[in-house]
């Protein structure tokens, strides 16, 4: 503090927090302490200095006392310090003249030491002291925001995003890996609470998006790349060939009537293999765009280059099929992306001891919604593999789900409800004894314990325990049926259940290819794969990087509701970006000291924001100073020591660390 000049002149204020921080830190002996030390002219400590009260405080004393440095000992600068920054603007003070110390998450809540915690709480405040005096005033600087939106996923919660940005006048581009939009709630029969028919609220939105003149759909398509910074991102969609021409297809499906395949022969991948369908075909009859799509490893014409080619005898007017399409991309501008791109089902082959795979008449449950479905592979009747109804099913919860040793250890959510469902609906199909082996009924939400209550009352038989196994049944003549053990826990005992048919409610998992997307959009995955949001209280949908932000499952496991309403809360982040026409971007960015840089590119592959280039004529690298996010990684990496970031150089740094040691 040698060159401590006396313009400097610094407040102090030490929050309560209530009790979560003077509850174990003595706080009016903190800003006693801190009065004391150089540079500071005030010091006061308050009940909630984040309360208006609190920052009325701070902004009279920066123009009473004439401040012209500001430090708030609080909580973790996650959650406030942009309101202190703020507090200190409207006082007239540089906002970046304002340093903030967590005493809180580094201090009360890590140690119950009183005396420690106190002594470390006055060490990191000499700490700020001394680092604040080396800040500069920057200035944010500003972009201009692109006035639409990149919604990427075509579940409920990418269409629920879309019409709402597009119903809001904003353009946007919905992307979707599949032939269709739809995603897992497509293939739902009915929906739990209140057995609405899935179908009959999911077509009219599907439609809507087709139809709308904000929304570009580009289905069966995958986005290939995006570049840019928050309000100018540049994305390139790859738009796989359907080999049909989406322009030219009237949807008359007359090519797959007329297919040289007179029936289906190939696994359909939306009845998860449970029918079969033609080398052209369609998911399923609401399908959207209701356009059918070729397969290319199961079409003779592009596989083996032989065919009678009757599909396009039958399409000679609109002439809409092309055998020579090939991937097209699209380049576009967009101010903010969402990412939709919901979740995976938990693979049950993983768990060989249900017998998934191995024995007859065991299904996920996301087949028996097929099965129950008017529209599925048995067009709603429920039949074991001999023909005939079941006469007992067992229904295993939490497969895939809450098993830290063999799985996941999540709740997936909606496994306990949609159980009930399917105990109802199966009961209702086939008047079978139903049996729910379940740990706990986890039944949150509006009307959801209602709903548990109902189908309680309705004969179904449950056993709180775990299932352990399924194996064949030997007393069973046709060796079809198989038997369930199970611990039930109410009463101590081991059970053998002989059933029919197993469901297995298995729970949700991220998309295999999360980590990929999230390199490639620049967002973090969590611990479980699922992507990781910047503040599960505070800023649930958006994420560590400006302008993307989450919706549905991609986020973590959630039901129909919760994905619908946080897709309006996405839709409303997004919206209230782009509707801002500007963005002001934080000037902690990294800069090159030209002299000192030696052009080693040493930095250049490093950043993950591809911030970094090399000047070709100079032999230098340069940042992008809208593109870096201050992540520090090319700072730290520097051979030569010419990168430096702004309010985290050297001399802060070590003023600093010099403030910890000097203990008083």
């Amino acid at each position: 503090m040698d060159d401590l000049k006396e313009e400097i002149r610094i407040g102090v204020y030490v929050c309560h927090c209530g009790t979560n921080i003077a509850g174990i830190i003595d706080v009016k002996e903190v800003s006693r302490t801190a009065a004391g030390l150089p540079g500071v002219v005030i010091s006061r400590d308050y009940k909630y200095m984040c309360s208006y009260p609190g920052q009325a405080i701070i902004q009279e004393d920066i123009k009473e006392y004439k401040l012209t440095r500001l430090i708030v000992a609080a909580c973790s600068p996650l959650m406030h310090e942009e309101t202190f920054r703020n507090a200190a603007a409207k006082g007239g003070l540089n906002p970046f003249s304002f340093q903030m110390v967590n005493i809180r998450e580094h201090g009360a809540w890590v140690n119950d030491d009183k005396e420690a915690v106190t002594m470390k709480a006055n060490d990191l405040i000499r700490a700020a002291v001394y680092r604040i005096v080396c800040h500069k005033p920057f200035q944010r600087t500003r972009v201009d925001i692109q006035p639409s939106v990149l919604v990427v996923g075509g579940g409920i919660a990418g269409i629920q995003a879309a019409l709402t940005i597009a119903n809001a006048g904003k353009k946007v581009f919905l992307v979707e890996r599949e032939p269709t939009i739809g995603g897992h709630m497509a293939k739902f029969d009915k929906t739990f609470p209140t057995l609405d028919c899935a179908a009959c609220i999911l077509t009219p939105k599907m439609t809507s998006v087709k139809a709308h003149p904000n929304i570009t759909l580009w289905a069966y398509s995958e986005v290939r790349k995006v570049e840019g910074f928050v309000g100018n991102y540049k994305v390139q969609v790859g738009r796989k060939p359907r080999y049909i021409h989406e322009d030219l297809c009237v949807g008359c499906l007359k090519c797959i009537d007329s297919c040289v395949y007179e029936k289906p022969q190939f696994p359909k991948e939306f009845d998860l293999g449970l029918s079969k369908r033609k080398p052209v075909y369609i998911p399923f009859p609401q399908a959207v765009p209701q356009i059918p799509v070729i397969d290319p490893e199961t079409c003779n014409k592009i596989k083996f280059g032989k065919c009678k080619q009757l599909c396009m005898e039958a399409c000679n007017e609109r002439k809409a099929i092309d055998f020579d399409q090939k991937e097209k991309i699209e380049e576009i501008e967009v101010g903010a992306i969402i990412i939709a791109t919901g979740f995976k089902i938990f693979d049950p082959k993983r768990l060989p001891c249900y017998g998934y795979g191995i024995y007859q008449n065991i299904y996920t449950s996301i087949e028996v919604e097929r099965l129950l479905n008017a529209s599925g592979p048995t067009g709603g009747k429920v039949v074991l593999q001999n023909g005939k109804k079941p006469e007992t099913v067992g229904i295993i919860h939490c497969v895939g789900s809450r098993d830290v040793l063999n799985t996941n250890s999540w709740c997936s959510r909606v496994c306990c409800l949609y159980s009930l469902k399917l105990a109802h609906l199966l009961k209702e199909h086939t008047e079978a004894k139903i049996y729910n082996f379940y740990i706990d009924i986890r039944a949150p939400g509006k009307n959801m314990e209602e709903f548990y209550n109902r189908v309680s009352k309705e004969g179904i038989h449950f056993i709180r325990g775990r299932a352990a196994s399924v194996t064949l049944d030997d007393s069973d003549e046709n060796m079809s049926g198989v038997v369930i053990q199970a611990e039930d826990t109410l009463i101590g005992k081991t059970l053998k259940v002989p059933v029919d048919m197993v469901v297995l409610s298995v729970g949700m998992e991220p998309q295999p290819d999360a980590k990929e997307v999230g390199r490639m959009f620049s967002i973090p995955c969590a611990e479980n794969s699922f992507f990781l949001e910047q503040h599960p209280k505070l800023a649930p949908v958006s994420t560590m990087t400006e302008g993307i932000f989450l919706a549905g499952c991609c986020q973590g496991p959630k039901d129909i509701p919760d994905t619908v309403a946080q897709a309006g809360a996405a839709a409303s982040e997004a919206l209230s970006l782009i509707d801002n026409g500007y963005k002001e971007l934080e000037p902690y960015t990294a800069y090159i000291e030209e002299d000192e840089c030696a052009g080693c590119k040493t930095c250049i592959p490093l950043c993950p924001y591809s911030a970094i280039s090399l000047h070709e004529e100079k032999k230098k690298a340069i940042i992008q100073e809208t593109l870096c996010r201050g992540c520090g990684v090319c700072v730290s990496a520097c051979p030569s020591g010419s990168i430096k970031q702004k309010l985290f150089e050297d001399r802060e740094i070590f003023c600093e660390i010099n403030g910890v040691l000097e203990r008083q």
